[in-house]
């Protein structure tokens, strides 16, 4: 299925809107569930995006019982029988999270197949410290040309040490001391809210816990965890470009179930542009009456700059009144945005992989783009709002992986976003 967004710019966005439950979350918790052999998991405030569908479908590849109710925001799982450790690669190829279905199959069967990798895949896919951390718990990782195989027969404790504090590196070994023997400490952990959200989860199941938001976190381990009932925390991410949707358009928007805590330096980059913001409960203000004023980002881990972000504040720089500088320390291959961007009218000298100048104020015109990724998609989508003319956006299923009917919402908010299927 291809899927086609259709973006006609000029409208300020004015109004409420609702923000979904956080993707990097809920996808863990689904892993997590896996681990409870007895009940039924309920997870509200589930998002219904295509991550969180394709999740369901690989627990249900390995044996669990798993109810997404789309109009309730609800996924329940009942994982008392799992009857096979293999991930299948037509799944498991699709959706990046599957790596987090490991802990639970090596507790609950002894080993893990994930089909669809191999070949140095290990090393290439920044996956290698997550399985270097089951190897030091006791488990065999053995890499073929299409798969990789983690086998243990019981994990045991040990002292393990995350190279970089990844918030799924972090929440995979937590869920992999969670049952291992002994007491697990964990270095350079990551301090992301969500990883805290899962924390929460993984103790109300009966996990032994210390540490979290600390950067060193001790798990005791347990002899089982049980089913419980969790409210999954909003997604930080989604209302990051919700926030940037309602600067880049000069409206004012309430974001319903937004915490400003939890964007950090992101409020602050966006305060220096003169984006403003007022916290009323679990409703967060957010208005622009002011010209944009230009920026310098540096992406970091938490409470950093986030990376998710780093894309649409890209599109929201191209159109403040000076030259902003952004500094991409993550990941690299993250200014493939700004070609698509320069198609549109916009500005831009990328240095390498890491750095990028951002020429504003420069008038957008609407073009025909493609989004390389959920985090461009969903920039381009910001992009087009500003733009005169209609913007297409090609390959916009990245966009579904991470937002639930964002053309719904913005819409609802004003905006002339058309969402196209073939």
């Amino acid at each position: 299925m291809s899927v086609t967004y259709r973006v006609r710019g000029g409208r300020q966005l004015q109004g409420t809107v609702f923000i979904q439950g956080a993707k990097n979350s809920a996808l863990p918790m689904i892993g997590a569930a896996l681990m409870a052999a007895k009940g039924r998991t309920v997870l509200r405030n589930v998002p219904i995006i295509e991550d969180v569908r394709r999740a369901v479908e690989l627990a249900e590849a390995i044996g669990a019982k798993a109810e997404l109710h789309e109009a309730e925001r609800t996924l329940v799982i009942d994982a008392s029988e799992l009857s096979s450790p293999v991930l299948p690669a037509d799944i498991a190829a699709r959706f990046r999270g599957s790596f987090l279905f490991v802990p639970a199959l090596l507790h609950r069967l002894g080993e893990a197949v994930i089909e669809g990798v191999g070949g140095c895949n290990l090393g290439s896919r920044n996956l290698d410290f997550h399985y270097n951390g089951f190897k030091r718990m006791g488990a065999t990782v053995t890499e073929h040309d299409t798969n990789i195989h983690v086998k243990v027969g019981q994990l045991q404790a040990g002292t393990l040490y995350c190279d970089t504090p990844s918030h799924t590196g972090t929440e995979n070994l937590v869920m992999a001391g969670a049952l291992a023997n002994g007491t697990t400490l964990i270095k350079n952990t990551a301090l992301e809210p969500e990883v805290l959200d899962n924390i929460d989860f993984l103790q109300r199941m009966g996990a032994e816990i210390e540490g979290g938001g600390t950067g060193f976190i001790r798990v005791h381990g347990v002899d089982e965890l049980t089913a419980v009932e969790h409210t999954v925390m909003p997604d930080r991410i989604d209302a990051g470009v919700l926030v940037m949707a309602c600067a880049i358009t000069g409206g004012e928007v309430s974001l319903v179930g937004a915490e400003m805590e939890h964007l950090g330096v992101a409020v602050d980059k966006l305060e220096q542009m003169g984006v403003e913001f007022s916290q009323q409960g679990a409703v967060l203000q957010v208005r622009r009456e002011r010209p944009l004023r230009p920026i310098n980002v540096i992406t970091d881990e938490y409470p950093g700059f986030a990376t998710d972000l780093q894309s649409p504040i890209m599109a929201l720089a191209s159109q403040a009144e000076g030259e902003s500088y952004i500094y991409e320390r993550i990941f690299d291959s993250r200014f493939q945005l700004a070609d698509e961007l320069i198609k549109m009218g916009a500005s831009i000298e990328v240095d390498g992989n890491q750095r990028a100048r951002v020429y504003g104020r420069t008038p957008l015109k609407g073009a025909q783009t493609v989004a390389h990724d959920l985090r461009s998609g969903a920039a381009l989508v910001l992009a087009g709002l500003a733009a005169e003319g209609e913007t297409e956006i090609s390959s916009a299923y990245y966009i579904d992986r991470g937002h639930s009917n964002f053309a719904e919402r913005l819409n609802a908010l004003g905006a002339d976003v058309i969402r196209e299927t073939e």
